[in-house]
């Protein structure tokens, strides 16, 4: 069991950040999507040119698996946004085997090029983007599972089969990782962008097996040293496998609940030293990532060994 509720916190931490929340985005963290469509709605006709919340609508009738308003009001949320997330937002898996689907694949890579050049290997970038979404099919759910705990101290029943589910993807989006790799080589910064690049990382991440993650560990500080990968997921992914084995993580990107269900880092190795090592890789300090990440206020004093 003590595993079991391991792997649940590392599933809920994994992709949580703290920003405004609109009427409609608070709706939606309730669970109460229907609610939520309305007042995105209700808001898109006082500001049809907030392209957030068209986005966010678009995510919502998505989530909800409406999939003509989903795409109507996504190409109205695309249509001046030159970057690749809506290719790697999971609230848009409901889309991806559309027909439909590939024209806003390509309609975003273009946009994307015209601002940013050309990608060297845009199929390639767009399997890899189409991965992340895979991989983060279930991320929705999981958030509901978690504030279910934050407020009742335990996982709803319901999380369980939904847990074994994401079990599943996962080791489907590692097979079709593999696969991806052995045609393409390792993805590149400089090849696919950055956002595409990082789909190995997160599969890798989140597969059950620290041998899978011990398996590259190698190959992802490489490319971050190669300033072609990101130092981020290698630090998550590096903690992930010293908290697994019961030690002090380094980085101070693994979380954990406390006695009053609020998250706080696992104990971390020489913590008056974090920052020191989090510099040399490239991340920003400590207590400016928990803040931002689990609203936590970091306060020990840092050093230098130098």
């Amino acid at each position: 069991m003590k595993t079991v509720i391991k792997i649940f916190i590392l599933v809920l931490v994994s992709n949580m950040g703290f920003s405004q929340v609109s009427k409609g985005n608070q709706l939606r963290k309730e669970g109460k999507l229907e609610a939520a469509i309305e007042a995105y709605k209700l808001e898109y006709t006082k500001t049809p040119k907030d392209w957030k919340n068209t986005y966010d609508l678009a995510c919502a009738y998505a989530l909800t698996f409406q999939k003509d308003s989903a795409f109507h009001y996504l190409e109205i949320a695309l249509k001046d946004d030159p970057s690749l997330w809506a290719l790697a937002d999971s609230d848009l898996y409901g889309l991806i085997e559309d027909q439909r689907w590939p024209l806003i694949e390509e309609n975003q890579i273009a946009r994307f090029e015209k601002e940013n050049g050309k990608i060297k290997q845009p199929e390639y970038a767009k399997k890899l983007l189409k991965l992340i979404i895979k991989d983060q099919a279930l991320d929705y759910y999981i958030d509901q599972a978690k504030e279910y705990y934050m407020k009742n101290g335990n996982a709803p029943q319901w999380y369980y089969p939904l847990g074994a589910y994401q079990q599943e993807i996962s080791k489907g989006d590692y097979i079709l990782m593999q696969q991806l790799i052995e045609q393409y080589g390792w993805p590149k910064y400089s090849m696919v962008g950055n956002l595409a690049a990082d789909a190995p990382l997160l599969v890798i991440n989140h597969h059950k097996s620290d041998s899978v993650r011990k398996m590259y560990l190698a190959q992802i500080k490489q490319s971050w040293l190669e300033k072609e990968g990101s130092c981020m997921e290698y630090a998550k992914i590096q903690d992930r496998i010293l908290v697994n084995e019961d030690k002090l993580q380094i980085y101070g990107m693994q979380f954990q609940y406390d006695e009053n269900r609020k998250l706080e880092p696992f104990p971390i190795k020489e913590p008056s030293f974090v920052d020191e090592r989090r510099k040399i890789i490239g991340l920003e300090p400590l207590q400016l990532y928990l803040k931002r990440k689990i609203d936590y206020n970091w306060n020990i004093e840092q050093k230098s060994k130098n």
